[in-house]
């Protein structure tokens, strides 16, 4: 059995699920979902017509531009799942079906959905593939198969408990925003900087509400705190790899000296009540955009859609300054500043030291 697992690269292990096909998750996520919110917010506030015109009309419903890469969410996870997990092309290909019937079936907790059954199905497409003569029917028919059996067998359930568990953690950030906003921030700020997807978490959970904005803010202090604290060491190309692209950079140093984590975990520990219990910021817009931080600035469009389609329903009346000035101050200056001044301890203490931070 191991040398069979081995010969067709089946490696069952919490790296390659939960690390390389959970990142890749995120990514199939940006690439249709987040993307096509950042078309359809752009079109609506620019007014360009093209991209808030439908484009094409399928079984009665009408779709933009992003409308389309939103709508092919499914495929695109389950594609970048089966990437990650190195799957031959007719188990690539087969994919599409399976990301499609998952997140369908999955509901608000179609990404869970996605991961579990693209994983099991790519794994078992792989299993069978280039075994028998007839491969191009043997593959595709295993790995769509198991995943249409598996997403009608797990999906629902999967999306009800994923939606059971987001749900439970936002109305809890609601009656408790001062514990929950600093317990979703940190939890959601570390696991951005570990190697693992905060953005496919909180789309898997539909973490939205005040509990999304606590995770912003989480997200912010570690991406903000790590590229103003690494300045000295890694001038302005850190900055901007860190500050608007991923704090996941610096886990090799982590790794190294863990206490460079301190400043910017005890920044979220402050950022994420700050957001909750003082400047009330939501983040309703789509819920990946809870898990990118800065990233992208995705993020601050997450929060800014969510007040343009509070308003479109009526439940808020319009985008105050305090909305502004808590975002600002919530993603950029307050871990601009807390983190350096956190760090400036620990240089003292002697904990961390010049040079720790440094990118190779």
């Amino acid at each position: 059995m191991k040398s069979f697992l081995k010969r067709k690269n089946i490696e069952i292990s919490v790296k390659r699920y939960l690390i390389d096909a959970l990142g890749a998750m995120a990514q199939g996520l940006f690439c249709s979902l987040l993307i096509g919110t950042i078309i359809n917010t752009i079109g609506g506030q620019l007014g360009i017509g093209f991209l808030i015109e439908p484009v094409a009309t399928i079984a009665g419903t009408d779709y933009t531009v992003g409308g389309l890469a939103m709508a092919m969410s499914g495929p695109a996870m389950a594609i970048a799942i089966g990437y990650a997990l190195q799957a031959p092309p007719l188990v690539l290909f087969s994919l599409i079906t399976v990301g499609f019937a998952s997140n369908a079936l999955g509901g608000a907790g179609g990404p869970l959905a996605v991961l579990f059954v693209a994983i099991i199905s790519a794994e078992a497409g792989k299993a069978v593939s280039k075994e028998t003569k007839i491969d191009i029917l043997v593959t595709p028919l295993v790995t769509i198969g198991i995943g249409i059996a598996l997403s009608a067998w797990w999906a629902p359930a999967l999306g009800k408990a994923a939606n059971y568990v987001g749900d439970l953690v936002m109305w809890a950030t609601t009656k408790q925003p001062f514990i929950m906003g600093i317990l979703v921030s940190v939890i959601v700020g570390i696991a951005l900087t570990l190697p693992i997807s905060s953005a496919a978490i909180c789309a898997a959970l539909s973490l939205t509400g005040l509990a999304g904005g606590a995770a912003v803010a989480g997200c912010c202090a570690q991406m903000v705190g790590f590229a103003v604290m690494s300045f000295k060491e890694n001038k302005w190309g850190g900055l901007i790899s860190q500050g608007i692209g991923t704090s996941m950079l610096q886990m090799g140093n982590i790794i190294k000296n863990p206490r460079i984590w301190i400043a910017p975990i005890l920044c979220s520990a402050i950022t994420g009540p700050l957001a909750t219990c003082v400047f009330k910021m939501e983040m309703n817009g789509t819920p990946v955009a809870s898990g990118m931080g800065t990233c992208g600035l995705v993020g601050q469009i997450g929060v800014y859609t969510g007040w343009v389609n509070d308003i479109a329903a009526g439940s808020k009346s319009a985008i105050t300054g305090m909305d502004w000035a808590g975002l600002v101050i919530i993603c950029f200056v307050a871990p601009a500043i807390l983190c350096p001044l956190f760090n400036r301890f620990a240089n003292k203490l002697g904990w961390v030291k010049p040079g720790d931070m440094k990118l190779g």
